[in-house]
């Protein structure tokens, strides 16, 4: 009887796989950016894993580096072939030739989204202007909504003249998180009165509790963002390619919606690289003397 049971789960797991494009690789590797919980990020691994390797009939191993920078040093050496990267990331992986992008976020029907700045309800901030001299918190220094739109916006309004944020904030009053919540949580503890994070943290119950989401106010807005993309290792073959974007293209279905806007906040379609992640090069250019990665 169990070698019956055994025997049909895995003509079941054949079957399922058999109906996407075959793939070479043994094994899959994706990367995601460690901007949540922790302990929430452990059960979105484990349900995307099962989900994909089921999807590929291959393993999947589904990890968070600390930095990007390592998320673009595993697609140079060929240990991840899969990585979740903001527009910022993707165009240096892109220039060094060292991914290209799969898919990227659709968000009601746009490709870019808003970057907020995001203080305590209490305090008396509604606008940049008032954070002049003041401890704020950067998402990463190469976080798209969490640090290179916000300095960009500054600029363009005349704030900064250089990519120095600590010109305007003050000497020692800029702190480079590992991801929103890192920088969120420095608003939370009274180390910072303000933090450069992605519209969804605060609007959306995702990365936060909602007594944490209670707790804070948007002090302005700044944008558009180009989306997050699902990068893919430039050295994979066309072949692997197809069997790896059929696959995490059926997180599209809508009975996989959950799974796909818990991980990858919301639907994933295909772009144009230049079109999505053109914008984003005059800024770069600006801020290239400080953007060194986190």
């Amino acid at each position: 009887m169990f070698k019956s049971l055994t025997l049909a789960a895995a003509l079941l797991l054949s079957f399922v796989a058999a109906s996407f494009a075959e793939l070479s690789l043994p094994k899959v590797v994706i990367a995601l950016k460690p901007d949540k919980n922790p302990e929430q990020m452990l059960q979105e691994r484990k349900t995307l894993s099962e989900f994909l390797s089921s999807k590929l009939g291959k393993p999947v191993e589904v990890i968070v580096p600390l930095t990007s920078a390592v998320i673009l040093e595993g697609m140079a050496n060929g240990t991840i072939d899969l990585g979740y990267l903001s527009a910022t990331d993707m165009i240096n992986a892109n220039d060094k030739k060292l991914a290209d992008i799969l898919l990227a976020g659709e968000i009601e029907g746009q490709n870019w989204y808003k970057s907020y700045w995001v203080s305590l309800k209490e305090k008396p901030y509604d606008s940049v202007d008032d954070l002049r001299g003041k401890p704020i918190a950067f998402s990463g220094k190469t976080s798209t909504s969490g640090y290179l739109i916000p300095v960009w916006d500054m600029k363009q309004k005349g704030l900064l003249e250089k990519p120095d944020a600590e010109a305007f904030f003050g000497k020692g009053n800029v702190w480079f998180g590992t991801g929103y919540v890192s920088a969120i949580e420095r608003v939370l503890n009274g180390e910072a009165e303000a933090a450069a994070v992605s519209y969804y943290v605060l609007d959306q119950d995702k990365h936060l509790t909602a007594e944490q989401r209670a707790k804070l106010k948007k002090v302005t807005e700044q944008g558009p963002v180009p989306t997050h993309v699902i990068a893919v290792r430039a050295t994979i073959s066309a072949a692997d390619r197809e069997a790896l974007l059929q696959a995490v293209n059926a997180l599209n279905d809508p009975a996989n919606n959950k799974l796909r806007d818990s991980v990858f906040t919301s639907k994933l379609v295909p772009v144009d690289v230049e079109k999505h992640l053109g914008p984003l090069r005059e800024a770069l250019k600006f801020t290239a003397a400080s953007n060194d990665g986190k």
